[in-house]
């Protein structure tokens, strides 16, 4: 697959992923923030929870969990401590979560993925 091809495929994740929370409740804030240390996907909000998301597609769902490793995983979180200030308020608890896509099947939310 070309870089395009799966930009594109990308974004259609993210939009599946996007709505997919919003169904589960969550409101999203922001999409594809980026920062000097890594990309943020999905930015959303429940109560007093704000979550980071990445958002993993793969073709099979054996592909799709060894898409998310600890360095990719550190990359966002370090991305999410940058721009914690503009998006969690005092108070507030704020967690990386993960979102997989895979053709045929309804995404896979996962919480609290990282642990530092």
């Amino acid at each position: 697959m070309n870089r395009k091809e799966a930009e594109k495929q990308g974004r259609r994740a993210e939009s599946l992923a996007a709505l997919w929370l919003h169904l589960k409740g969550w409101r999203i804030v922001a999409r594809r923030v980026r920062t000097p240390v890594g990309e943020i996907d999905l930015i959303v909000r429940r109560g007093r929870m704000v979550a980071f998301v990445e958002v993993k597609a793969r073709g099979t769902a054996d592909g799709v969990g060894l898409a998310l490793d600890r360095h990719r995983l550190k990359r966002v979180a370090a991305a999410a401590e940058a721009v914690a200030p503009r998006f969690v308020k005092p108070g507030e608890d704020m967690r990386i979560d993960a979102v997989f896509v895979v053709p045929g099947r309804l995404p896979r939310h996962l919480e609290n993925v990282w642990h530092g």
